[in-house]
């Protein structure tokens, strides 16, 4: 059973660097937990990488509905609730299946919604790698 999840931002990465660095690491699910999954960056939109990542050996998972930052109460208060329970539970259950990473924009997890999303991982057991 894998233990080992990686988190990245794409902020400023542009799409083909991205594809580079996720086949170096032998990612096989990338999991996209952005609540509003578009983007100003080409290739970064929902449909943009439902598209391209499957080409390139890679499953898109789309989370952002259970996982998703931009919580009126705030997210550590929405980590409290049962649909970031599902989430998590969800996105563990992939985790252990393929070598996954979760993505969001912010390149930076200490400013992105990811940092909580990790705390519940290695809560959970996981090992957490932020690709950078």
């Amino acid at each position: 059973m894998n233990r080992i999840i990686y988190t990245i931002g794409y902020s400023g990465r542009e799409i083909s660097k991205l594809l580079d660095l996720l086949k170096f690491l032998k990612i096989k699910v990338l999991v996209d937990v952005r609540r509003f999954p578009k983007s100003k960056y080409r290739g970064y939109n929902r449909e943009e990488l439902e598209n391209i990542l499957p080409k390139n050996g890679i499953d898109y998972i789309y989370l952002g509905d259970l996982l998703g930052g931009f919580r009126r109460e705030g997210y550590e208060k929405f980590m409290n609730s049962e649909d970031f329970k599902i989430g998590v539970k969800k996105l563990a259950k992939i985790a252990e299946e393929k070598r996954t990473v979760v993505m969001c924009r912010e390149r930076n997890p200490r400013w992105c919604h990811r940092r909580f999303i990790s705390k519940a991982l290695e809560q959970m057991g996981f090992q957490v790698i932020h690709i950078k």
